[in-house]
């Protein structure tokens, strides 16, 4: 029977209770060794977490989708990613180029790779400062160019946000006086912040269109299906404990190496 059951199902098809099955789901070892792998080929790094003191981080190859690097996290810190990177580079796999999100000791620690950052994280990071229904004009006009990113290539792009910079650039420089303080502030503070994410990625948003590499994604969203299927599994357990769940998430990445 292919069919996916509950831990209430299974002790149900073998009269025992839950309990027992808890327990004897408990005893059972998941180790989780670092693959084997040959080749070369792009790589998707990306970190999920489970409440607020524990998480994975995962290195995907493009190719084969599957998992070459796995390990838990408390938080999200630059040697999590090089240790990663050590890991994969001392078994032998070449990493022709990298795509991540927006954590920007990344960019300094792949510094030697091609590095793609993903279009998706992209527009969550200017959404987050403009809003998902900005009521400023330049805001506005800002936002649909950022989504337009995955449809136009750099030079399109990149003359389309040159324009609004010179359109609105005495908005982005406007100064609001406190009247407590005498002190000044930039009136548009959340627009300038976006723009300055833009600035800092512009260069790590067209990596993938580069002749040399072809077959490159823009988005991590192989590693975020990952990451959301995993959770759909874990939910099915919600009151699972964490060294319990540590076990279905290593014979989760297992299951996907194996094909299974």
């Amino acid at each position: 029977m292919d069919k996916k059951q509950s831990i209430a199902d299974i002790a149900e098809s073998y009269n025992v209770s839950v309990s027992t099955i808890k327990r004897k789901l408990r005893k059972i070892e998941m180790p989780w060794e670092q693959p084997n792998i040959a080749g070369s080929g792009y790589v998707h790094f990306d970190v999920t977490y489970w409440g607020h003191n524990w998480g994975v981080i995962l290195a995907v190859d493009h190719d084969s989708g599957k998992a070459i690097y796995l390990d838990f996290i408390s938080h999200e810190k630059a040697e999590d990613y090089l240790r990663a990177l050590q890991s994969i580079k001392s078994r032998g796999f070449v990493i022709k180029g990298v795509i991540i999100d927006g954590f920007r000791a990344l960019f300094d620690i792949f510094s030697d790779y091609k590095i793609q950052m993903c279009h998706f994280h992209m527009k969550q990071i200017v959404t987050r400062y403009l809003t998902g229904n900005p009521r400023l004009q330049a805001s506005k006009e800002l936002a649909a160019i950022v989504e337009r990113l995955t449809k136009l290539d750099k030079v399109a792009f990149t003359q389309e946000y040159a324009d609004w910079n010179a359109r609105w650039h005495t908005v982005l420089c406007e100064r609001t006086v406190s009247m407590d303080t005498g002190k000044w502030c930039y009136t548009h503070k959340k627009l300038r912040t976006a723009v300055n994410s833009l600035n800092y990625y512009m260069e790590y948003l067209f990596t993938y269109l580069s002749p040399e590499c072809v077959g490159m994604p823009n988005t991590n969203n192989m590693i975020e299906g990952l990451f959301s299927a995993l959770k759909k599994r874990l939910n099915v357990h919600a009151g699972m404990k964490e060294d319990s769940r540590k076990r279905l998430i290593k014979g989760f990445f297992k299951a996907l190496n194996n094909g299974k």
